[in-house]
């Protein structure tokens, strides 16, 4: 599996962004996609997931609860992520990710617990 993500930038505080993630490749194995974040100096960390069967659940990290919503087109093997209300501390490069875990769960959500990482987005929020 293939992952590309697009869609960073540099926006306001409170502003918008929406990221992109198109998988290829053997797309039809994939059972759980996310998104990741680190910022410098820190380390990788959980933003959200959603299972990619149809009806499938979200899952966030508290931080983003309630700001950010993950989406999919399945027809075009695509996550997204609308980042609304972003705040300064948002300011991280963004990873999406994708593994064939057919039970996932936020037990889960180490990085370590995903098979497949596309490249990094930044995303920028000025104070």
């Amino acid at each position: 599996v293939q992952l590309q993500a697009s869609g960073g930038g540099l926006v306001q505080a409170g502003g918008s962004l929406r990221l992109s993630c198109a998988a290829s490749g053997r797309t039809f194995s994939i059972s759980v996609m996310g998104w990741f974040r680190q910022a410098p100096g820190k380390e990788r960390e959980f933003v959200a997931a959603i299972i990619t069967w149809s009806g499938g659940p979200t899952y966030y990290a508290d931080s983003v609860k309630g700001r950010f919503t993950i989406s999919r087109d399945n027809a075009k093997n695509t996550v997204y992520l609308q980042m609304n209300s972003l705040k300064p501390e948002d300011t991280a490069v963004y990873y999406c990710a994708a593994d064939r875990c057919s039970d996932w769960q936020m037990s889960h959500s180490a990085p370590s617990s995903f098979e497949s990482w596309g490249q990094g987005t930044q995303v920028t929020v000025s104070s």
